[in-house]
């Protein structure tokens, strides 16, 4: 019974998770979109480099539709493991991408350890700087220790709305609203040297948050 049970929960799950990517999809289609900035690193990853694309949790929603577009190079993000993280990686699969659970808070080092095997394999990834539970404007220090062991550039990417809602929640979450102007905007790559210190590191992480944060709503 209880194996039915646990069965009947993961189809209910599944469902669920389709109805809501085929929603979310739906949605975004309505959003006149423009972006910016796209061509630098994708000719660079064309010619061999590996690109970390990151943002703040308040903006990635945005950019789902848009990056579906890069399904073909099966790209990573690190995805927590509580149940809205289940609900994340559904979206996620769907979209092309490929979840790799685990946050600071659980299973990190794990998360981690195959976040590195996967980008040195496809060369692009993407990563939630502040996420899962912040606090806001907090870029952590996976992003760095990403970039290093992978020899990754950074690719900070924003998104802006001529209409927008902002949530109660701890990343003032946006959403735009139906036919809004959006627009996706890529920074240009940030390569990092090795940090020989730990001050170095924190340097590092520092300066990618404060080239981050004047985006943030």
């Amino acid at each position: 019974m209880k194996r039915i049970l646990r069965d009947l929960k993961y189809l209910l799950s599944r469902i669920f998770q389709f109805l809501l990517y085929r929603l979310i999809r739906a949605y975004s289609l309505t959003f006149r979109l423009t972006v910016e900035n796209e061509a630098p690193w994708m000719d660079y990853l064309k010619s061999g480099g590996t690109v970390l694309l990151c943002t703040w949790h308040q903006q990635f929603f945005s950019a789902i539709r848009h990056f579906r577009r890069y399904r073909g190079y099966r790209p990573a993000l690190m995805i927590s493991r509580s149940r809205d993280g289940e609900v994340i990686a559904g979206i996620a699969q769907r979209t092309g991408w490929v979840p790799v659970r685990g946050s600071s808070s659980r299973g990190g080092k794990e998360a981690l350890g195959e976040m590195i095997a996967r980008v040195k394999e496809t060369r692009l990834a993407g990563h939630i700087t502040d996420g899962p539970r912040g606090p806001i404007g907090k870029v952590k220090p996976g992003l760095i220790r990403l970039a290093h062991a992978t020899d990754a550039v950074i690719v900070p990417f924003f998104v802006s709305a001529q209409w927008a809602w902002h949530f109660r929640s701890w990343d003032r979450f946006m959403l735009p609203k139906p036919f809004s102007r959006v627009t996706l905007h890529f920074e240009d790559m940030i390569r990092l040297e090795p940090a020989v210190t730990e001050e170095d590191f924190e340097q590092q992480r520092l300066s990618i948050e404060q080239a981050m944060l004047p985006w943030l709503k």
